[in-house]
């Protein structure tokens, strides 16, 4: 039997998936609220640091912490501002995991710019949130505000129940 409403409501959902995949797909990220100003832990098996260019390269197994966020990489690349007061901004790369509770999301490559709380991940990006998970190309993140936008080639499981 043909059913006009389940034909309407089948057009609308795909489309809509469409239109997410062409924009990108926004979600909350993190329940709790970054604070760029913590300090920053990293520990990691060796350290290359560069007097030249005030970057330091932390290699294997590296963890980094802030408050309740975490990252992890296989490297990590950490650039100091103009005067060497502090971080301006660490570049990650090799299976690259970042936690921010209740929520992960791991992909080829980071970049986190410390004072703005904004990680760019790219290649491969899988963000998973309780049973629910999306999938894209790229996604921004804003620590401080607790939302991410993922997008390019965007792929979303929506697990029905408690998330």
């Amino acid at each position: 039997m043909f059913d006009f409403r389940t034909v309407l409501l089948t057009v609308s959902l795909l489309a809509g998936a469409n239109l997410a995949a062409a924009q990108g797909t926004q979600v909350a990220f993190g329940a709790v609220k970054a604070d760029p100003s913590l300090p920053v832990e990293v520990t990691s098996e060796s350290l290359n640091v560069n007097q030249e260019d005030g970057s330091a390269e932390f290699v294997g197994n590296v963890i980094v912490i802030q408050g309740e966020m975490r990252l992890t990489a296989g490297r990590v690349l950490v650039i100091y501002n103009e005067d060497r007061s502090g971080i301006e901004r660490m570049e990650a790369t090799e299976d690259v995991v970042l936690v921010s509770p209740p929520d992960a999301a791991e992909g080829d490559w980071a970049e986190y710019t410390i004072d703005s709380g904004q990680i760019v991940m790219r290649g491969n990006v899988l963000l998973t949130q309780g049973p629910s998970t999306i999938s894209g190309d790229q996604m921004n993140a804003n620590l401080t505000s607790g939302s991410a936008t993922v997008t390019g080639n965007v792929k979303t499981i929506l697990q029905q129940g408690a998330n």
